[in-house]
C-alpha cells in the first residue's frame, strides 16, 4: 500500500472516529441526569398587628422538595417554642402549635443538620406540611430542591430567607398566620452529570492526540516527498547541464542559408536567424538560438519542436553525478565541415553529439579512433579528421562501420608496420 493511501485510510479513520465521538457524546447528554421541580404558591393570611387589619400576601416564591408529595396544603403556621430549636434539629422539640388547630404547618430554618431530619421531626408531632426557609443564601431569593428521601407522605417546601425571616416576626409577636400550599410550574432542568463530563474530556483528549499524530505523519510525508523532489530536479538539472554541454554550438555567417528570408525562425523567440547569431544544434538536427533553447532544455530537456528528449538521445542517465566532465561547447569555423543541406550543420563533429548518429561510435569513442586515424593519413592521402571534416557524403553506412571497425582495433593493437599501415590505408 502506498503512503498516500496510508494517509487517506488514516484521514477517514479519524474522522470516522471523531463522528463516534460525537455520537456517543450526543447519547451521553441525552441521558444526562434531569431534574424535574415544581414551583410552590405560598398563600398567607394573618391580621395586621398594628391596624389589626387581615392582609393576604400571595406569591411563587416556595419550591417544591424532590420528594415531597407534589399537593396542596393548608393550615397555621407554627415554629419551634425555643429559640434554640428553631432549626428542628431535635427529635424532642416543641412546637408552638396553637389549641384550636386541626391542621398545622411547622416553620423551620435551614441549618444544623440535614433536610431529612427535620421533616421527620416535624412529621413525628403531626404536621400536615414542612416550610424550610433558605438561611445563609446567597441571593435573596434562593431556593433549591431539597433531597429528603424516606420522609413518607408529607409536603415539604423552601422559601427564600427574607420570606422566613418575616414569618418568623409575625409568629414572634404571637400572631396568627394561615398558610395555603398550592402547585406552582413544573420546571425540567437538564444538566451534564459528572461522568459526562470526565467522559467527554477523556474523549476530547483522545480525539487532540489522534489529529496531532495524523498531522505530523502527514507533515513528515509531506517534507520527504519535497526533499526527493528537490533531489529529482537538481538530478535532472545536472544532467541537463551535462547534455547541454554535449550539444553542438555554432555561429552563423553572412550567407548561411539560415539568413535567408525564407528559411525557418527560431521557435522559441519567432525570430530568424542573423549573422553572428550563435546556435544550438540538437541531436534532432533542429537548432534555435543559444540564449533561446539553453534556459528551455535545463528546465524541460526536450525539443521544443519534436519533443525528443536529449537526455535520452545522449544516452545520458538522470544521474549525472558520476559522469566524466565533458570539454566545454565550442564553436565550428567558418572553414567547418560540410553542413546540412536542411539546418546548416555539420554532419559529423569533434563534439560527442554525433554519437546519436550511431550508437556504436559513443561506446568505442568516436574521438580517439579521429586521432589515430589522423597519425594513419601523414602522407596527404584521406580526409583530415581533426578539423572535423566529414566522410564524403557517397560513403555508405557499411563503409562507415568497417572505418569505425578498424579504427576500434587499432587501439588496441601494437604500432603497425609502415607496409600494414599502406595496406589499411588502401
Amino acid at each position: 500500500m502506498s503512503v498516500t493511501h496510508v494517509c487517506r485510510s488514516l484521514a477517514l479513520s479519524t474522522w470516522l472516529l471523531s463522528f463516534c465521538f460525537v455520537h456517543l457524546l450526543s447519547l451521553d447528554l441525552t441521558a444526562a441526569e434531569k431534574e424535574e421541580w415544581y414551583t410552590a404558591f405560598v398563600n398567607v393570611t394573618y391580621a395586621d398587628p398594628a391596624t389589626s387589619e387581615p392582609r393576604t400576601e400571595k406569591s411563587e416564591c416556595g419550591r417544591y422538595g424532590e420528594h415531597s408529595l407534589k399537593r396542596d396544603a393548608r393550615g397555621l403556621l407554627a415554629m419551634p417554642a425555643a429559640p434554640q430549636d428553631r432549626q428542628g434539629c431535635d427529635p424532642h422539640a416543641r412546637f408552638a402549635v396553637p389549641a384550636h388547630a386541626s391542621a398545622w404547618i411547622a416553620l423551620i430554618a435551614r441549618g444544623n443538620c440535614t433536610y431529612k431530619e427535620k421533616i421527620r421531626n416535624a412529621a413525628a408531632h403531626n404536621a400536615s406540611a414542612v416550610v424550610i426557609f433558605n438561611v445563609g443564601s446567597s441571593s435573596a431569593n434562593e431556593t433549591i430542591t431539597m433531597p429528603h428521601p424516606g420522609t413518607g407522605d408529607i409536603v415539604a417546601i423552601m422559601i427564600p430567607e427574607h420570606k422566613g425571616r418575616k414569618l418568623v416576626s409575625l409568629l414572634e409577636r404571637n400572631v396568627t398566620v394561615t398558610m395555603h400550599i398550592t402547585i406552582g410550574t413544573r420546571n425540567l432542568q437538564k444538566y451534564v452529570s459528572r461522568t459526562s463530563v470526565v467522559f467527554v474530556s477523556i474523549s476530547f483528549i483522545v480525539l487532540m492526540i489522534i489529529s496531532l499524530a495524523w498531522l505530523v505523519f502527514y507533515y513528515i510525508q509531506r517534507f520527504r516527498y519535497a526533499n526527493a523532489r528537490d533531489r529529482n530536479q537538481r538530478r535532472l538539472g545536472d544532467a541537463a547541464k551535462k547534455a547541454i554541454g554535449k550539444l553542438q554550438l555554432r555561429t552563423v555567417r553572412k550567407g548561411d542559408k539560415e539568413t535567408e528570408s525564407d528559411y525557418d525562425n527560431c521557435a522559441v523567440c519567432i525570430e530568424g536567424y542573423k549573422a553572428n547569431d550563435v546556435v544550438r544544434i540538437l541531436p534532432c538536427r533542429h537548432l534555435f538560438h543559444k540564449n533561446c533553447v539553453d534556459p528551455w532544455l535545463l528546465e524541460h530537456r526536450t525539443c521544443p519542436m519534436c519533443k525528443i528528449n536529449i537526455l535520452k538521445a545522449l544516452g545520458i542517465p538522470p544521474n549525472a553525478d558520476c559522469m566524466d566532465d565533458v570539454p566545454p561547447d565550442y564553436e565550428v569555423s567558418v572553414g567547418g565541415p560540410p553542413t546540412s543541406p536542411v539546418t546548416g550543420a555539420s554532419d559529423i563533429t569533434l563534439n560527442e553529439s554525433s554519437a546519436v548518429l550511431d550508437p556504436g561510435v559513443r561506446m568505442m569513442g568516436l574521438p580517439q579512433v579521429y586521432r589515430d586515424a589522423e597519425s594513419l593519413t601523414q602522407a596527404g592521402e584521406g580526409h583530415l579528421l581533426a578539423s572535423g571534416e566529414s566522410p564524403p557524403v557517397s560513403s555508405s553506412d557499411s563503409d562507415t562501420s568497417l572505418f569505425l571497425t578498424v579504427g576500434a582495433g587499432l587501439l588496441d593493437q601494437e604500432p603497425l608496420a609502415e607496409q600494414d599501415l599502406e595496406e589499411v590505408k588502401s
